[in-house]
Parts: C-alpha cells; sequence; structure tokens
C-alpha cells in the first residue's frame, strides 16, 4: 500500500478506537506509519481524511445491508418482507459492543465542532438515499428518480439514522426488523382508514 491508503487503514482504525474528536494527526501518523505531511498532501486536511475514512467504514458495513451474498433475495422489491429483510440485515451491523455507527452520533452531536467532516458527510447524503432505495426497490442507483430519492430516500435515511440512535443509547430496547414491519404494517394500516 502507498501512503494514501496507508493513512486511510490508520485513520479508520483510529476511529473506531477514538471516535472523531479524540483522534489527532499525530494518532492517525502514528497508527499508519506515516509522516504529517502526508496527510495534507493526500487528503487535504485530517478532518477530510477522517470524513473519507468514516465514508469508507459506512462503505465495508453497508455491503451487509443485502444479506451474505450468498444468495439473491426472493423478497418483492418494495414489500413489506424487503422491507423487513433489508432492516434485518442493517440491524444486524448494529449489534454487538464497538459498533461503528457510534460514529454517526458522534457527528450529529458535535457536527458544530466538527464542521468539515460535517459538511463533507452531508454533500454525500444523496448518495445514501440512492444506496437505500436502490436496496428496498431493487433499482439500479442511476435510475432512481429525485422525486423518489427527495421522498421514499429522506424517509429510509430518517429511519436509519434513527434506529442508528436507539441501537447506541438503549440496545435492549431498540426495534428489531420485526418490530420495524410491523410498525409500518400499523401505520398503513391507520392511514388507510383516514
Amino acid at each position: 500500500m502507498g501512503h494514501r491508503e496507508d493513512l486511510l487503514e490508520g485513520a479508520k482504525r483510529c476511529l473506531l478506537a477514538k471516535g472523531f474528536v479524540r483522534t489527532t494527526a499525530r494518532d492517525i501518523v502514528k497508527e499508519s506509519g506515516t509522516n504529517l505531511a502526508s496527510i495534507g498532501y493526500h487528503y487535504g486536511s485530517k478532518d477530510a481524511l477522517l470524513a473519507q475514512a468514516y465514508l469508507a467504514l459506512v462503505g465495508d458495513v453497508s455491503d451487509a445491508f443485502d444479506g451474505d451474498g450468498t444468495t439473491a433475495s426472493t423478497t418483492a422489491p418494495g414489500s413489506a418482507e424487503r422491507f423487513h429483510e433489508v432492516w434485518s440485515n442493517i440491524i444486524g451491523t448494529m449489534r454487538g459492543p464497538g459498533s461503528m455507527w457510534r460514529l454517526s452520533m458522534e457527528i450529529v452531536a458535535m457536527g458544530d465542532q466538527l464542521p468539515a467532516v460535517r459538511d463533507h458527510l452531508a454533500a454525500q447524503q444523496r448518495d445514501a438515499e440512492r444506496a437505500l432505495v436502490a436496496l428496498f426497490m431493487d433499482t439500479p442507483e442511476d435510475e432512481i428518480p429525485d422525486k423518489t430519492l427527495d421522498t421514499v430516500g429522506r424517509f429510509y435515511t430518517t429511519l436509519m439514522t434513527g434506529l442508528i440512535a436507539q441501537w447506541n443509547f438503549d440496545p435492549e430496547r431498540a426495534p428489531d426488523a420485526d418490530a420495524l414491519t410491523d410498525g409500518l404494517r400499523q401505520v398503513i394500516e391507520a392511514a388507510g382508514r383516514g
């Protein structure tokens, strides 16, 4: 690996161990075996590097969103069954100690102290919406209309953010896929009566 890749891997390890606020440039350099100047050369700043490292961690984890990859989903796109299946896979990435999703809560809580990181991640939000819609609807990302991203994509990212918060603050009471799917069905049923 070159310095760029070493820095990214070192930053990922630092984020998981210390989070955004407590990770220093010196920590990253020590963890990556590089030098301070290489952070600026390859990423522009420590915060830009940390944002890229976080996105790489999300990418690593999001591979599990559609299951273990050994079998294709047999649930109908957009169905309650697909909703259950995907949320079950996503929640599986939140279980256990050391979940990288706590970093998301750090950004929410400390975003004003990390404006460069927050702004970089906010710019990536549309891609997250696109990826979630594609997963639930089994639609190629480049075929998803903006209107769908503005509604369905934001709905899924709002659910995702809420789940991350609940699994970080109270994992004993955080909903599983069964509870989410049952809740969705009840909301749809109640809306149909109104």
